[in-house]
Parts: structure tokens; C-alpha cells; sequence
């Protein structure tokens, strides 16, 4: 079967000037553009063949460049459209090509009007940094995106640096010097002349709008939006794109706080639902229905649906921060923030009504986005649509609008848990007597009715609550009563509310987080989940009310860790906020509390046994420590070498990869570097690294390390060399320091000098030592230990009784010391649960003993843990309840030590 043959170029663009009467005029007008575009059809624009066609034509004056800019917006404008009808453009092109048009006619007249005025002016000059100043040209909206559509007007706004004046003879202020200029190149860009307009230009979203200034100074827009910037102009400022000028980063980052905030936004839905509202209501009083942007299901609505997560999470995640609808969406779906399938069908949606916005256009070159009413034009925007009919193509149109308004209802629906209409909301008004509130709360399920209810009484008459703003009060007061009612339905409802109340009275002036519960009420349940099952996470969430975000996602709370994906993330994370230490800290803080809060609810719901947990703990713990050495190496002023020859050892909990959620490090540090600067920069690469992990910032202190157990203790250095480690070792260090060692490990930083330090640990290990003098040695510590934490209570301190943690883990580390030697595989840093089943395997313990102490162990650490989620001061339990496993300890310790 034989293909049929390509359309011609003249068919193609025959069959495209059908839909176009605007192309049609432009061909019929100028015999030139029909024959460039006959030779051009398939070779699309770009931004340089638009300046080279600027670049050789005469423009003399104002009147001369107005030409050229309109003629070169027909040339481009023509074969852009009938390469989009032809199906020879795709969606990416034309908004592409049309965006290129507007900021290369506004870079070329600004160039030659700046040029004109400085002749009669001067150069404007800073008033203090005494620096020649330029005009920045900001491209908003949809400009801004890069997504321009053919017929669009250009939001723009003028900025300059600072105040001043300018250099010639003829001087005037930089304020009047830019003004003028903002006002030549409106009119050099949008004026309609014999030869018709290149762009309209809007300048509404400057600044105090069309009463505001033309063009504005740092200082002064900095002002504005810091005391009286709103919602919509954060809604505008995210596609905001400079045009030209040279100082636009500065105005950017002076911005970037006001337009993404440093925390989780999720007062944005409100905010941008109010917007919506008022266009909703303004598309009703127009009758608009039929315009595919502003009307339901448009445009508008797939936009602000990408930017209300934009504004929520943008300061967070950098990546957010994009211009681009698109790019939005692909990482609204890569996050899972929104189904991938409605992704799917928004940008389905997006191609659809973006298409069809230029068809409209490309009628008349009108700005126009309402569907036509006479039945010719119908019929023409529907073949060009690529339907047989009208009826066939509004019943697609439909469909994606249908989709795009059940989408946007569901991310912006109201908060249904309003205060006024809950059963409980008078309880929490104080409209009720008090023992029917007393009573209330009894049949509720409260034991103490009388204690919570003074509580919730207390926090209405207090000053805080007195003090919020109304916006904060009105999320509170609808909070309080569903809340009262989920912390009932637990056992312990009067501890669960109670936990909650503090943590709500802690993000009370934090409007965001309010905004977090009321609009996703399913965190409400899960957040009282946590409260009633655990004190200490409950503290956990009040500290880090950042963490409430987390419960937003099930499926990546319960998500096993990922540590090469979650290296990755962080790294971004940090890379993008390079140069910026105080950020950079805050987000290892906020990296690992999320870690955590998503391990320790794994941990509640059953499904993370203790071991796997500490091995994630460790894990996270030496994904910090590596992200840490790396940042702070790249943060000292004087470094000899590309990479460090420096790593940081574990020991204690961190090197045995039994962490807690609380635990602090024991680590090391160790260089292997032969150059005369090494020590003093090691020392403070050291430094540096341990202020990282220890110091207090607003989002709280990494960990707190000890590095007592480098070789001299406190008194020695704070880095140490490979060789004067292992001479240390195989020379100057007390048994209670090899002991240290057996729970040793490289965790981060060189990976030679990890091994390194495995081959040192290994042979000091296996060192053939008198049994005797061993276990004096080992003896004498443990009673030190035993004296240093007393127990009078009359409970079973589980760590340090004897016959308790410690007593398994002295007698671990005895047995390799011991018997090393001779079975050099006991120097493998396992865990205490496997070299005490190595150790029956060796015969060096009996194999029913090594399993009983095996299960001891096992049930301290648990029990252990499971005191420490609930915040107890000290892990002790009845005697009674330890005493089958501390019989089977004080065995394994009379069997290793010899001792009763």
C-alpha cells in the first residue's frame, strides 16, 4: 500500500488560512510575507532568528523601531499560526514562540530607548552605591511562565536599584529618568499605529496598581510588599520572570520570602479559595460561562490548583518554585501531592483549552477566550480542533472542563468541620452551664469531666487565645470541638486531649498550621492517635509542628526508608540552598525530624521491629553526618584539596546500630593526610562539624555528640592522624577503650580510612590477652558503672541492674576480647544478639543459655523503648516482670566472668 503524498507547502497553508482571518489580511496585505512564508513554513522561530531580523532594520527613531517591532511581530505571528493549523507547531512552540516575541521586542526597545534618553539625560546613577543603574522589566502572568498565548496582553513591571540621579548636563532624577523611559517603552511595545501593536501592555500588578508609581525602586517595592503586599499579588509574583535588567537577582531574592514562605503555606487555600470566589462571582454578573479561562472548569482553574501548592510548599521545596504550569504539575505527581491520574487529566485538560485559546484568537487576533456564538465560526474552531462538528467538540470540551472542576472542588473544598455547626461547639463557646458541660464531657467518655473542663475554660478565657488574630481564632474555635470529640473515642481521652490542647495552644499563632487541621480533618484522628498512644511523640509533634504535614500522605509514613532516594532528596534540598548555612542547617533538622516522625509511627502502628528500627536510626544518623562533613568542608574559607581525606567513627549505640530516637552520638574523628596545613584545617573541620550537629536553631538541635572516647579522652585532640590512632591503640589504651572498640564502625566521610580503621579494629581486637587480667579489668568497670547509677526505688532498672542490658553487653565484649585471637570472626560489629549466637556457634557459651540471654536482651531494649515513648524518667520495670530474663543473664555472666 503506498502512502499518500506530503501536503505541499501552498496546501498546507491554504487549508490553514481557513481558520484565520487575521493570517488571511496579513497574507492579503503583503505579497512578501506570503513568499517567506511559502520558503519558512517548516523552519520554526527562535528568540535568535527574531533578533537577527531587529538587528538589519533601520531604527533611527522612536517612529522607525515602532515599525520594525510590529513588522517583525506580522513575519512571526503568520507563520506561527499556520504552522500551529498545519499540525506542523506543537502547544510547547507556540507558547514558546510567542513568549520569545514579547521579551525580545521589549529587550530591543528598551536597549535603544535607554540609549536615546541617556544622550539627552545621562546615565542614571545610585545615589549611594554611585554605580550606573538600569531599568529591570519583570514579566508576569503568563509572559512570566514562558506560556504566553498568541494574542495575550504583557503584564510587566519597571524597577530600578536605587534613587539618584542622572549624569548629563540635562540631569533629572532616576525615579523621573525611568519613568519616562517605562512610559517610551509601553508605548514603543503596545501604541496601535498604521501597522497595528506588538503586545498590550498591562502594568496593573505593579505596586499600589494603577495608582502606584510607573517604574519603582528597590526600597520602595521591598516596602510595599513587606507592610501591604496581599495574597493574590504572593498568587502573582510566582510566575514573575525578568525581562532585562541587570540586577534582577537582587529584586528576586529581596522577594522570594514574600512570595514562598519559609514554612509549609496551607493558609493558601483560603486565600486563593477567596480569589476564586470573587472571579466565580464575577464570571456569574458578566454571564462568562462560555470563557474557557475564567469560567468553570478553565484555564484559571487547573493554574491556580498548581499554584496553590506552589505557594504551600514552594519555600520549603525549591524545585516549586518553578514558572512553569507544566513543571508544577510533573512535580505535584511526582510527590504524590495529587492522584498521578488527575495530574493526568489536568494537563489533558491544559493541551485542550490552551489549543483551543489560540484557535479563538487566531480568528481575529482578538484577546478573546469565550467560545463564538454564530454557527460559521463554530464550525471553523471545531475543524481546527480536529472535529467533524461542533456538537462532537463541545462534548470533548466539556468533559475536560467537567474534570478540571471536580479536581479543583476537591483540593479546594471547604473545611466541612466549621465550630458553628458541630454538636459540641456550644460546649466549647462556654454556652453551656457548667455541669451540663461537666456532664457532657462525662458522656462522652472523659473520666475527669470537672479537670477537662476547667482546662478547655482556662484556654478560652486566657490571653492567648484572647490575643490571636480573627483569622486564627475563627480555624481554632472550629478545631476545638471535633477534637474533643475524636479524644474521647480513645482509652485514655482525658491524657489524649490534654496532649492535644498543647500542642494546639503551641501553633495557635502559627495561622498555617491551623490551616493544615482544618483543611485536611483527617489529620485531626491521626494526630490524636499519636497523642493518646504516646507522650513523648506527642511531645515530639509540639516541638515540630512542621511534622503535621507528614500525616497528609499514609502511604509514605508507612513507606520503609529508602536511604539512596532519601541521599538524593536531601542533597538537592541542601545543593539549592547553597550559600545560605542558616538554611542549610534548618533543612537537616527538618529532613531528620521527618525521618524520625515517619519511623516512630511505623514504630506505634506495629509494623517496625526494634532492631529494624535502630538500623534505620543508624542509617539516617550517617546520612546526616556525611550530608554535614560534606557542607562543612565546602564552607571553609582555606581547604588544601578537592575532597577531605577525613571520616567520622561511631562508637556506643551509634556504632553498634542500636540508636533511639533521643540517643546522642559517641563519634571520632580521623584524617589520613600528609600535608603541613592538614591538622590545623582538619581541627577545624571538626570544629565545624560538631557546631553543625549541636547548635540550637529555630528548628532545634541536630544531636548532641560526645567525643570523649577519642584516644586521650578530653584532654586529647579533637582530630586524630591514622597512625597516631593506631598506635594509641596498640598501645596506650585501657581495656574499658577496647571494649568501646567492639561497638565501633566507620559511618561517614573517606571510605580508605573506613577501611582503614576496620583493619586497625580488627587486629587490636584480635589481640591475644590474659584471660585473667582481662576479666579483672572487666570486672572493676562494671562495678564502677554499677556504682556510678544507684537504684533505690525498688524497681528493675533494666540497663544498669545487674542481670540486666549492660551485663549482656559486658559479657559480649569480654567474649571477643577473650577469644578473638583465636576466632578472629568475633570481631565483626554484628550486634550484641549475633556474636552471642556466634558465641554458642564457637562453643565458647552453651547454645540454650546463648538463646535465653538472646531473648533477655531482646525483651530489655523492647520494654526499654517502649518506657521511653511514654516519656518515663527512668527504664525500670516490677522485679517480678524481669526476673525469667535476669536469671538467664546473671547465668550467661557467672558462665563468661565467673562471678555470682
Amino acid at each position: 500500500m503506498t502512502k499518500p503524498p506530503a501536503a505541499s507547502a501552498q496546501d498546507l497553508i491554504e487549508t490553514a488560512l481557513r481558520h484565520s482571518r487575521y493570517a488571511q489580511r496579513l497574507v492579503h496585505s503583503d505579497p512578501m510575507l506570503r513568499e517567506e512564508l511559502l520558503a519558512q513554513l517548516h523552519t520554526p522561530w527562535t528568540a535568535q532568528s527574531m533578533q537577527a531580523a531587529l538587528a538589519d532594520a533601520v531604527c533611527g527613531d522612536e517612529t522607525t523601531l515602532k515599525t520594525a517591532l510590529r513588522t517583525l511581530r506580522k513575519r512571526v505571528m503568520l507563520r506561527l499560526i499556520v504552522r500551529d493549523l498545519a499540525g506542523l507547531a506543537d502547544l510547547g512552540e507556540v507558547m514558546r514562540n510567542a513568549s520569545q516575541l514579547a521579551e525580545v521586542t521589549v529587550a530591543f526597545a528598551l536597549e535603544r530607548l535607554s540609549a536615546w534618553l541617556s544622550a539627552q539625560y545621562g546615565q542614571p546613577v545610585g545615589e549611594e552605591s554611585g554605580t550606573p543603574q538600569d531599568m529591570i522589566v519583570v514579566g508576569m502572568g503568563k509572559l512570566g511562565g514562558g506560556e504566553l498565548n498568541v494574542s495575550s496582553d504583557i503584564d510587566l513591571i519597571f524597577a530600578y536599584p536605587e534613587e539618584g540621579e542622572t549624569s548629563g548636563p540635562r540631569h533629572i532624577s532616576n525615579h523621573e529618568f525611568f519613568t519616562l523611559l517605562g512610559k517610551k517603552l509601553i508605548a514603543a511595545i503596545g501604541e496601535n499605529t498604521p501597522d497595528g501593536f506588538v503586545f498590550r501592555v498591562d502594568m496593573r500588578l505593579r505596586p499600589y496598581g494603577d495608582a502606584g508609581p510607573l517604574a519603582g525602586s528597590f526600597a520602595m517595592i521591598e516596602n510595599y510588599y513587606l507592610t501591604q503586599g496581599r495574597e493574590w499579588e504572593r498568587y502573582a509574583w510566582i510566575k514573575g520572570r525578568p525581562l532585562c535588567g541587570s540586577q534582577y537577582q537582587e529584586l528576586a531574592a529581596m522577594l522570594r520570602p514574600f512570595v514562598f514562605r519559609k514554612y509549609l503555606d496551607f493558609g493558601a487555600f483560603s486565600s486563593l479559595r477567596e480569589l476564586h470566589g470573587q472571579i466565580r462571582r464575577e464570571v456569574q454578573r458578566r454571564e462568562l460561562d462560555d470563557n474557557i479561562k475564567l469560567g468553570p472548569g478553565g484555564i484559571r482553574e487547573i493554574e491556580f490548583i498548581t499554584q496553590v501548592f506552589q505557594l504551600i510548599r514552594g519555600g520549603k521545596e525549591p524545585a516549586l518554585q518553578t514558572r512553569s504550569t507544566l513543571e508544577a504539575m510533573d512535580l505535584i505527581a511526582q510527590r504524590e501531592l495529587m492522584q498521578p491520574q488527575a495530574v493526568a487529566e489536568l494537563r489533558k485538560a491544559y493541551f485542550f483549552l490552551r489549543n483551543l485559546e489560540h484557535r479563538l484568537q487566531y480568528l481575529e487576533d482578538a484577546q478573546t477566550q469565550t467560545l463564538p456564538g454564530n454557527e460559521g465560526d463554530r464550525q471553523l474552531i471545531a475543524e481546527a480542533m480536529n472535529f467533524a462538528d461542533w456538537n462532537g467538540f463541545y462534548a470533548a470540551l466539556n468533559t475536560h472542563r467537567h474534570k478540571v472542576t471536580r479536581h479543583f472542588e476537591q483540593v479546594f473544598a471547604a473545611p466541612q468541620s466549621q465550630q458553628q455547626s458541630h454538636p459540641l461547639s456550644a460546649l466549647w463557646q462556654g454556652h453551656l452551664a457548667d455541669n451540663e458541660a461537666v456532664g457532657q464531657l462525662v458522656e462522652l467518655g472523659y473520666s475527669n469531666g470537672e479537670e477537662t473542663w476547667q482546662r478547655l475554660t482556662r484556654i478560652r478565657q486566657g490571653n492567648r487565645y484572647a490575643q490571636l488574630p480573627e483569622t486564627s481564632r475563627i480555624r481554632f474555635d472550629a478545631l476545638l470541638p471535633p477534637l474533643i470529640q475524636v479524644a474521647a473515642g480513645f482509652p485514655n481521652p482525658d491524657e489524649t486531649l490534654e496532649r492535644i490542647l498543647k500542642l494546639l495552644e503551641n501553633i495557635s499563632r502559627r495561622a498555617a498550621y491551623l490551616a493544615l487541621l482544618l483543611e485536611y480533618p483527617q489529620t485531626l484522628s491521626q494526630v490524636a492517635r499519636l497523642c493518646s498512644t504516646s507522650p513523648w511523640v506527642s511531645d515530639y509533634l509540639t516541638q515540630h509542628p512542621v511534622l503535621l504535614d507528614e500525616l497528609l500522605d499514609t502511604r509514605s509514613l508507612h513507606t520503609a526508608p529508602d536511604c539512596t532516594r532519601s541521599r538524593a532528596e536531601l542533597r538537592a534540598l541542601l545543593d539549592a540552598a547553597s550559600g545560605d548555612t542558616e538554611r542549610q542547617m534548618d533543612i537537616l533538622r527538618h529532613f531528620k525530624q521527618a525521618q524520625v516522625f515517619r519511623l516512630v509511627t511505623q514504630d506505634l502502628a506495629g509494623i517496625l521491629p526494634l532492631e529494624k528500627l535502630s538500623d534505620h536510626l543508624s542509617d539516617l544518623a550517617d546520612l546526616i553526618l556525611g550530608e554535614t562533613l560534606r557542607l562543612c568542608w565546602q564552607g571553609l574559607r582555606i581547604r588544601h584539596r578537592d575532597e577531605p581525606r577525613f571520616a567520622i567513627v561511631g562508637y556506643g549505640k551509634l556504632g553498634g546500630k542500636e540508636l533511639g530516637y533521643a540517643s546522642d552520638l559517641d563519634i571520632i574523628y580521623l584524617y589520613d593526610d600528609d600535608a603541613p596545613e592538614a591538622p590545623e584545617i582538619y581541627a577545624r573541620l571538626g570544629q565545624r562539624i560538631n557546631t553543625w550537629l549541636t547548635s540550637l536553631t529555630s528548628a532545634g538541635m541536630l544531636y548532641d555528640t560526645d567525643l570523649r572516647l577519642r584516644p586521650n579522652g578530653a584532654s586529647g585532640l579533637l582530630v586524630s592522624t591514622m597512625a597516631a590512632f593506631e598506635n594509641y591503640q596498640q598501645t596506650q589504651a585501657w581495656i574499658w577503650e577496647h571494649q568501646a572498640l567492639t561497638r565501633a564502625r566507620y559511618c561517614a566521610g573517606d571510605a580508605e580510612i573506613g577501611a582503614s580503621f576496620e583493619r586497625i579494629r580488627h587486629q587490636v581486637l584480635a589481640q591475644q590477652r590474659d584471660p585473667l587480667a582481662l576479666k579483672k579489668e572487666v570486672l572493676e568497670m562494671r562495678q564502677k558503672m554499677l556504682d556510678a547509677h544507684p537504684n533505690a526505688s525498688g524497681q528493675f532498672d533494666l540497663k544498669h541492674d545487674r542481670g540486666g542490658i549492660i551485663d549482656v553487653e559486658f559479657a559480649v565484649q569480654y567474649l571477643v576480647l577473650a577469644h578473638a585471637h583465636a576466632h578472629p570472626e568475633l570481631t565483626r560489629n554484628a550486634g550484641n544478639l549475633a556474636l552471642l549466637k556466634l558465641a554458642a556457634e564457637l562453643s565458647l557459651i552453651p547454645a540454650e543459655l546463648a538463646e535465653a540471654s538472646r531473648d533477655a536482651y531482646r525483651h530489655f531494649r523492647q520494654w526499654q523503648h517502649a518506657l521511653r515513648l511514654q516519656s518515663a524518667a527512668y527504664a525500670r520495670i516490677a522485679p517480678e516482670q524481669a526476673a525469667p530474663f535476669v536469671t538467664s543473664v546473671r547465668q550467661l555472666w557467672h558462665i563468661v566472668l565467673g562471678e555470682n
